[in-house]
């Protein structure tokens, strides 16, 4: 398996580019960001994923490993295939992406082309607890402030990411006015009867 390229920028397309290792050509295609990124005649070194299939191999290339790691993970579930997967992210970096799963932000994923509300809820509902729980996610503002409040009073890292989602303050409001909103949606009666 090829899990790690490095080379000079050859040619560049909108989803791809061609890296010449030692004058080899690998196509690699990858996120609208890692593309737009690279140069022509530049160095480049992505972290790669090799897809075997009945029909051909194809080459996935990510700025970073953690990029290239829920790539992987978005492949597992049913129904993404590696085009919804770059879809995915290349509409949002991997952190905002990863925070949008763990909060159950499925709108946020079906604004990606070919993926619709169905198929978002799906990898919502197959990865949001599976997302690392233990692993930092990257927030935006001071909502990562408020995680760690929540998570110090004993939620999980999903349940408080569930609530700053949920929970709409005003932009200037105080760290402690965020944590007060986002318990607020814990006292609140859940659906179902629970």
């Amino acid at each position: 398996m090829i899990a790690r390229l490095t080379g000079v920028v050859a040619e560049r397309g909108p989803d791809w580019l061609i890296v010449d290792v030692n004058g080899v050509g690998y196509l690699v295609y990858g996120p609208a960001g890692t593309v737009a990124a690279a140069r022509a005649g530049a160095e480049i070194a992505l972290h790669t994923h090799l897809a075997v299939r009945e029909d051909g191999m194809t080459l996935y290339g990510f700025a970073s490993g953690d990029e290239r790691r829920l790539f992987q993970t978005l492949t597992a579930v049913s129904g993404v295939g590696p085009k919804a997967a770059l879809a995915l992210l290349s509409v949002m970096p991997a952190d905002d992406l990863s925070y949008a799963i763990a909060s159950g932000n499925a709108a946020a994923l079906s604004r990606a082309p070919g993926v619709g509300q169905k198929l978002a809820s799906r990898i919502v509902l197959e990865l949001r607890g599976k997302l690392a729980p233990e692993a930092p996610v990257a927030l935006p503002g001071e909502e990562s402030e408020v995680v760690a409040a929540l998570m110090g009073l004993g939620y999980t890292q999903a349940e408080a990411l569930e609530a700053v989602a949920k929970s709409e303050p005003p932009a200037d409001a105080p760290v402690e006015d965020r944590v007060r909103l986002a318990l607020a949606h814990f006292a609140r009666p859940r659906a179902g009867g629970e």
